[in-house]
């Protein structure tokens, strides 16, 4: 995610990162490769100088020049400056309705029938609601098949009559049904266009006037950068929607939608996808995106998801396992799962300080954990839970039924006893043996 913008920014603000002399000329050559590195990330060229002139003014009416640190003054100004372009403060969504009407709009393949089945999983899982997803796509029939599986997906009721073509109808129905169940919220998914024409802004304008939703959400992706904004731009003159999602912000994308969208339309990023995995939504903080896009990581977001798959009665079972010297390789397994269930490991990895330069150019796969799985899978119960078993002849065999090497085998055996030696250290409140440690694997 923006890791282009994130180098080009770095390389940008490096001078000024130095103990090297500080200078009104190094203070707007820094500006000047910054403005370039936005104008490469797709920013729309004004809001880009706008952006690099309050810099400038800020960054020298705060005495840069005559600072300990001019650096980190200047990444301070750049940041608090980004997070100002792409919002200020995370906006909640309305749910004051009963039920609450919210009503998606976006072109054709940015992602909008996937977001709504997310949003819905959202909503039931971290705001108790009970929502229904209604299909108003009359023209696409991939789309109300896509809406169900969905909704299947993540246990969630879907209303559609497919032997009608009136959104409008449907989407009254829809409501209906959703009062008849004991539905709180309902999420319509609409029809989108390959280009926004008058037909489909007229259906979209007619719809949002029969239901009258507390929320109308533009769908965009990300990767189609200033055209994203430019849409939505149309479709708020329209609409006068109340908030942007922004999806697939794993892929490949330059940042300019995200960074200078709120500066168009003058609305908000609500939410933002960040993988295919019905889990992968997150509510958009402009200042934790500021922090990322400069390199600073996002460790409150990385322990919110932790939260979120943290279980109190399980981790207290942990401990005691711990304790006993009993924590096998199926609590290995188990914890493993609750990693993955966090989101994509790249962009997990990215929300720590410091790890996106790291990994720029590696490869991060989600199936990182899969080679272990099928070691610990190859294993009899007696041998999960009780490692020790484990001799040459057993290793053999787990390395034949894995399809791994015993060198593999083996280096996975001393990880988890390395790993066994670290939790107790730490549950025996070892902290002093613990940085002695860390300090000598440096």
């Amino acid at each position: 995610m923006f890791d282009n913008l994130s180098e080009k920014l770095d390389k940008a603000l490096h001078v000024l990162k130095g103990h090297g002399q500080i200078t009104e000329i190094n203070v707007a050559e820094t500006v000047k490769e910054v403005r370039r590195a936005l104008l490469d990330a797709d920013v729309n060229f004004k809001i880009a100088k706008e952006f690099t002139n309050r810099v400038r003014e800020k960054a020298l009416g705060q005495n840069v020049l005559t600072t300990l640190q001019p650096g980190q003054l200047m990444v301070k100004i750049v940041k608090d400056e980004l997070t100002e372009l792409m919002g200020g403060d995370a906006e909640g969504i309305d749910l004051s309705g009963n039920p609450s009407v919210i009503l998606m709009s976006g072109l054709q393949g940015s992602g909008k029938t996937t977001f709504s089945g997310k949003l819905a999983n959202y909503l039931k899982t971290k705001k108790t609601k009970k929502p229904l997803l209604v299909a108003c796509d009359v023209y696409r029939p991939a789309a109300i098949d896509q809406l169900h599986i969905v909704g299947e997906q993540v246990g969630v009721e879907v209303y559609s009559d497919r032997g009608n073509n009136d959104p409008v109808a449907i989407a009254k129905a829809g409501i209906s049904q959703a009062k008849s169940l004991g539905c709180n919220v309902v999420i319509i998914d609409t029809a989108g266009r390959l280009a926004v024409d008058q037909e489909m802004m007229d259906e979209i304008a007619n719809i949002h006037k029969a239901v009258k939703p507390q929320e109308t959400l533009f769908v965009v992706d990300s990767m189609t950068g200033q055209d994203a904004v430019n849409t939505a731009k149309a479709f708020n003159d329209i609409l006068n929607f109340d908030g942007v999602i922004l999806t697939k912000l794993d892929g490949d994308t330059r940042g300019g939608a995200a960074i200078s969208i709120k500066s168009v339309v003058d609305k908000p990023i609500k939410f933002i996808g960040t993988g295919e995995k019905m889990e992968a939504i997150d509510v958009f903080h402009p200042s934790r995106m500021a922090d990322r896009i400069l390199g600073m990581g996002d460790v409150i977001s990385l322990v919110e998801r932790a939260q979120e798959q943290f279980d109190e009665e399980e981790a207290r079972k942990i401990q005691k396992k711990i304790a006993k010297n009993k924590f096998g390789f199926d609590d290995f397994l188990s914890q493993i799962q609750q990693i993955k269930k966090m989101g994509n490991m790249k962009d997990l990895m990215g929300m720590i300080p410091g790890a996106g330069k790291a990994l720029k150019g590696l490869d991060v796969d989600d199936d990182a954990f899969k080679h272990i799985e099928a070691i610990i899978h190859s294993m009899t119960p007696d041998e999960r839970s009780t490692p020790s078993k484990l001799n040459a002849s057993r290793k053999k065999r787990i390395a034949k039924g894995s399809g791994r090497t015993i060198q593999e085998v083996n280096q996975l055996l001393k990880q988890f006893d390395q790993m066994g030696k670290m939790m107790k250290m730490m549950q025996g409140g070892g902290g002093k043996k613990m940085m002695q440690m860390m300090q000598n694997m440096r």
